[in-house]
């Protein structure tokens, strides 16, 4: 074996090799370096807070991207996102239940009781996910949602830079 076949890595996702020092993974885009937890400040916050009041609303996140020290830091920018799409994904799925209610209303009894089942379910649902999302910001982790939270990754980290 020569030296430069051990100096390639396999990605766990998609078996694609790659040199050691890949960022990013050449055939799927997965991220290959281990994330730092957040340990630093950035403004007069600690990185951990920032990216916990991010998850506040939609409104810190908006902040947080605008304003100068905040979007140029990997972990609040992604937790920025990552809450702007949960957002987004919260009002579609709303407009989805509006649009479903007209058609439960219109069983007697039994629909407005599914449509009251439903809607608690789902702010049952987004309650203990918001409550996750804080605490894994608050604990210093980039905890990423199944798909948005790739989306996230790759708007809130720069193509070129490793943590």
């Amino acid at each position: 074996m020569d030296a430069s076949a051990s100096s390639l890595l396999s990605c766990p996702e998609c078996s694609a090799e790659m040199p050691a020092s890949a960022a990013f993974c050449p055939g799927c885009g997965r991220l290959m370096t281990k994330p730092r937890p957040a340990l630093g400040k950035v403004g007069f916050l600690p990185e951990n807070v920032a990216g916990a009041i991010a998850y506040l609303s939609f409104l810190p996140a908006i902040i947080f991207l605008t304003l100068d020290p905040y979007r140029r830091n990997v972990f609040t920018r992604f937790h920025s996102v990552q809450c702007l799409l949960v957002w987004l994904t919260v009002l579609i799925v709303g407009g989805a239940i509006r649009l479903g209610a007209f058609v439960l209303l219109l069983i007697p009894m039994v629909g407005p009781l599914l449509l009251w089942l439903l809607a608690a379910c789902c702010a049952l649902a987004l309650f203990f996910l918001w409550l996750v999302l804080v605490v894994k910001a608050l604990q210093g982790e980039m905890f990423k949602l199944p798909v948005l939270g790739d989306v996230a990754e790759r708007y809130a980290i720069p193509t070129g830079s490793a943590f």
